[in-house]
């Protein structure tokens, strides 16, 4: 990979872990079920409180919108537009 690839990716994984020091060798490397840390946030549409990694609960903060919620609200707007589209053919 070339320097500003890696340079992407650490900066990638500092956003979502803010105390990620980067790769120090497999021997030091964490275990994949604990690779970062998390806080439990309370999505701002349904209310569940959900397990995000730190730097996106720090983020977002009270506006956090859990991946069911956006992937709930994705489908209604697709959806919706799809209809409009429908209904745009019909018309003379």
């Amino acid at each position: 990979m070339s320097r500003r690839r890696d340079r992407e990716r650490v900066e990638a994984m500092r956003g979502l872990d803010p105390d990620y020091r980067g790769f120090r060798g497999h021997a030091s490397e964490p275990n994949r079920s604990a690779n970062a840390p998390l806080e439990a946030v309370t999505c701002s549409v349904c209310g569940r409180k959900r397990n995000v990694p730190r730097g996106v609960a720090i983020a977002r903060g009270d506006a956090y919108v859990c991946s069911r919620c956006a992937d709930q609200a994705a489908e209604a707007t697709a959806d919706a537009d799809a209809g409009d589209e429908a209904d745009e053919k019909q018309s003379p």
